[in-house]
């Protein structure tokens, strides 16, 4: 079974896609904001199983692209995966971080101004530690979202948990084995990702627990 996939597959590089679109998508500037938010609105709306397709099937039908060094990209089941993963995560996660940043106490923004800081500092040292800190439960359950959402990939040829135990069921016939075998795998996934987050829940929320005596 390739773990390989799975890990590849979580939503690390959609975090860093998401964290500008979420800043875009809170501008005041409303022609600024209504790309990102479309963005998010269209890859929130759609399958995730669509938008695999419409990227490994729907690019391979243009020229264009077969000309171009992109192709390079859309002709692996692999990088079409790990891009459709990415983006889709991608406007979650810009959700997530968009809610979260807007939901800043308007006092400790006026508090910054009033220590001399600049709207970039005021992004770097206030909003995004008080953003990530307050998001991280909700970015916790899409990480295990995104997670099993990787089953998804077997449908475009990819071997991964899931499609290892289709194999396995295939030439065995043992599909409560096979599959119950794979759900332990993603089980066991699962917790560890689980325990990880709520470490770093324990970690940076310690200035809300009550003070011991």
């Amino acid at each position: 079974m390739d773990f390989q996939v799975i890990i590849d597959n979580l939503p690390i590089l959609g975090l860093c896609l998401a964290l500008p679109i979420a800043l875009l998508a809170t501008s005041k500037n409303r022609w600024v904001s209504i790309v990102p938010k479309a963005y998010i609105y269209f890859f929130r709306g759609t399958p995730l199983l669509v938008q695999m397709f419409m990227i490994y099937h729907g690019m391979g039908q243009f020229e264009a692209v077969h000309e171009s060094f992109l192709w390079v990209i859309f002709k692996q089941a692999y990088a079409c995966a790990l891009l459709a993963f990415a983006l889709n995560t991608a406007a979650y996660t810009a959700e997530i971080l968009r809610g979260t940043i807007e939901q800043t106490a308007f006092g400790e923004i006026e508090a910054a101004k009033a220590c001399g800081m600049s709207n970039a500092m005021i992004s770097r040292r206030i909003i995004l530690p008080s953003t990530f800190r307050r998001a991280l439960p909700a970015y916790g359950n899409e990480v295990i979202f995104m997670l099993h959402g990787s089953a998804l990939a077997g449908v475009i040829t990819i071997v991964d948990l899931f499609g290892a135990a289709k194999i396995v069921n295939a030439r065995n016939f043992v599909p409560f084995e096979s599959f119950i075998t794979a759900g332990l795998f993603y089980l066991t996934l699962t917790f560890i990702i689980v325990w990880v987050f709520k470490r770093a829940e324990h970690r940076w929320h310690a200035h809300l627990r009550p003070r011991e005596s």
